[in-house]
């Protein structure tokens, strides 16, 4: 992609379309090619512009935002950006599996002027685009997803009682992209799994809660989006929650979640670095970081706490990864153990920790 981003814009509501214009126009390397006001307009509109990236709307007459995706990913593959409203949260995950690369949370038309705050958000996930690979975007619906000799040395693991690296916690991070791969991740652990997880994807407040409900039907460990004082087990997965940041704390030999309200100026949330710093420090070298797919180089310095402190890092390849932005900057500080294909990371995680099981779940 050279020279500027080039937008169209889709969305029933006018004044939502003519906002979204005004907004991301403000960043001189983006440009808005047109607008589409249901999903018929959209399509022809596709056909005859040829944009670059997609904003997508669900709510539309004549044709939903479904159809539309469906379509699009059909017949001309594009990164697709959905700016939907809170009311739309249990749809959106199934659109990622489709193939739209990530979403804006749009506010209630009661808040419509509130729109604004969500301008940094949108710009920077446009531009990341540019760094986008559309042959990793819904990977979860690939049928080859983990190779059967995989599966089978995570079986034989399992009833293996030889030398292990005592891992209690794992920690995972990711961005865009992160959704479906961490459906990919989850869904291969095994039910006896001897660790704690903690999950921070970014995402914003009123998403974790659908999100963590749908993992959980699939997977067969446990998993839920965290509480302030979660108790940190083995076999449950924790979510954090969008808009906070998870971090820890310990009293009376348990380690338990403590969530924290972001400020400001932080850039990144929920925090991967935060989340893994933490767990470092609680954990030491039984502690694991796993850095997935996302733009930026949240995870970045988590991981090189994670190593620092003894612990096993792991970090996606640039094969699989939709963005290879925050693996890479993982990757870079030389702190990461292995690098492999997203299809790859649930087998490594399982092998690293079943051959060994430590009872003991107390502060090192």
């Amino acid at each position: 992609m050279h020279g500027k981003i080039k937008v169209l814009i889709v969305d029933d509501s006018s004044y939502s379309r003519q906002t979204i214009k005004e907004m991301i126009e403000t960043d001189a390397e983006i440009e808005v090619l047109g607008v589409a006001s249901n999903g018929v307009e959209a399509m022809a509109k596709t056909v005859k512009l040829r944009p670059d990236v997609i904003t997508l709307d669900f709510e539309m007459p004549e044709m939903d935002g479904f159809s539309f995706l469906r379509w699009i990913m059909k017949d001309r593959p594009m990164p697709v950006i959905m700016v939907t409203s809170f009311s739309d949260s249990t749809t959106v995950f199934k659109a990622l599996e489709f193939g739209a690369v990530d979403f804006v949370a749009k506010p209630s038309k009661r808040a419509s002027m509130e729109l604004h705050n969500i301008q940094d958000d949108l710009i920077q996930k446009i531009k990341s685009t540019r760094h986008l690979k559309m042959d990793r975007v819904g990977i979860s619906s690939d049928p080859v997803e983990q190779a059967p000799e995989d599966d089978e040395r995570v079986a034989y693991a399992l009833d293996q009682d030889g030398p292990s690296q005592n891992i209690r916690v794992v920690t995972i991070g990711a961005s865009t992209g992160g959704p479906t791969a961490l459906q990919v991740v989850l869904t291969r652990l095994p039910a006896k799994f001897p660790a704690a997880i903690l999950i921070s994807q970014h995402m914003p407040r009123g998403f974790t809660r659908p999100f963590t409900d749908r993992l959980a039907k699939l997977s067969r460990i446990g998993i839920k989006e965290a509480a302030d004082g979660d108790l940190v087990e083995p076999g449950n997965a924790l979510v954090c929650p969008g808009g906070y940041h998870m971090t820890l704390k310990s009293k009376n030999g348990l380690v338990r979640v403590a969530l924290r309200e972001p400020a400001q100026k932080d850039r990144y949330i929920p925090s991967v670095d935060l989340m893994m710093s933490h767990t470092a420090e609680q954990f030491g070298p039984s502690a694991m970081g796993v850095v997935l797919t996302g733009m930026g180089n949240d995870g970045k310095n988590g991981i090189v706490e994670i190593k620092r402190k003894g612990g096993y890092t792991i970090a996606e390849a640039e094969s699989t990864a939709v963005i290879f932005g925050m693996p890479n900057e993982a990757i870079k500080t030389g702190a990461v153990d292995r690098v492999l294909p997203l299809y790859k990371i649930a087998g490594e995680i399982t092998m690293t920790l079943m051959g060994k099981r430590d009872k003991k779940w107390k502060k090192n």
